[in-house]
């Protein structure tokens, strides 16, 4: 298991509750200034921590090209949510609900205001709002011989063993999904015919807060802010983590790894590291842009005119009206 320090997790009872303090959302796509505005908001209102919704910066290492706060901030803001496990640890999105609910319940015991920041858009909505994660440990084998079986004998086949071992199950899967399927019979191979549990999303009124900025200045800030990250020092960091681990991990294909470890590697040039780079990274902002135009109640803030006037005056209200 992932060395994720989580203290009481959250189906155990975290403290979660309905007198927990608001709770103040910064979501936005990448290299939009979320961290920035963060620790600006945390110096102007006190009494704040932060926690990190990031899907790359919860493993140790990874600092350079995840745009982590650097340590300097990390000791004038307490910070959740960062360096939980190594690069080749897995790591899931139910493991960083967990955690980042335990983070919010200590908070909420030290009558601290939480800010959950971060553009991964699956971890916010775990958090602040809540889906439905089933934790089920991962069987490499009973999953070859599903994926075999699906193979050899189809979908149909799998479906209504499905429907046989597991009909509560059953009723909650996408029965025409080849990969639902099996992962259902996997998890079903775990924990037996028991639904998921309910969502554990955040009790407390929450503000969410978007950055937003036209995407030609986007594009600059992407190159620009990758650019900076090569400077300094993405490569070192990257062939440091290649010698440590294996540089195949899923963990370091991650945008500007894959390509620095490259460089490192001799496969390519940092000229063209830091072009792919800047490819992967305007990629990745775009599925984040789809993403968070779906996600309701996002209050969207002009990243270009300095956000931070904004955002204070709304985290400011927010707060004085959310007040038990």
């Amino acid at each position: 298991m992932p060395s994720v320090s989580a203290g009481v997790s959250a189906e155990e009872g975290s403290g979660l509750g309905p007198a927990l303090p608001p709770l103040v959302v910064i979501a936005g796509a990448t290299a939009t200034g979320k961290t920035r505005l963060s620790l600006r908001l945390a110096a102007a209102i006190g009494n704040v921590e932060i926690v990190s919704a990031d899907s790359r910066q919860v493993y140790r290492g990874m600092d350079i090209g995840t745009a982590k706060a650097s340590h300097a901030e990390r000791a004038s803001v307490p910070h959740h949510g960062l360096d939980l496990v190594d690069p080749d640890e897995p790591f899931s999105v139910s493991l960083y609900q967990r955690h980042a609910l335990d983070a919010l319940a200590g908070i909420a015991r030290r009558r601290r205001i939480a800010l959950l920041v971060g553009g991964t858009g699956l971890y916010l909505r775990a958090v602040a709002r809540g889906v439905p994660l089933w934790d089920a440990p991962h069987d490499p084998l009973l999953r070859a011989q599903l994926e075999a079986e699906l193979a050899a004998e189809g979908l149909a086949a799998l479906v209504a063993r499905l429907g046989r071992e597991a009909p509560s199950v059953a009723v909650r899967t996408d029965l025409a999904n080849p990969r639902r399927v099996v992962r259902a019979l996997e998890r079903v191979g775990a924990n037996g015919d028991q639904l998921p549990p309910e969502p554990l999303g955040y009790p407390g009124p929450a503000l969410w807060l978007g950055l937003a900025v036209e995407h030609a200045t986007h594009r600059t800030w992407i190159a620009n802010r990758a650019a900076a990250q090569y400077a300094g020092g993405l490569i070192r960091e990257a062939a440091g983590l290649a010698v440590r681990f294996d540089p195949a991990l899923p963990a370091l294909s991650a945008i500007g790894y894959r390509e620095a470890i490259d460089v490192a590697l001799g496969r390519r040039t940092a000229a063209e590291a830091l072009a792919e780079t800047i490819v992967r990274t305007r990629a990745y902002a775009r599925r984040q842009r789809t993403w968070f135009r779906a996600e309701p109640g996002i209050r969207w803030v002009d990243a270009v005119q300095d956000p931070y006037p904004e955002a204070l005056q709304a985290v400011r209200q927010f707060l004085e009206t959310s007040e038990p």
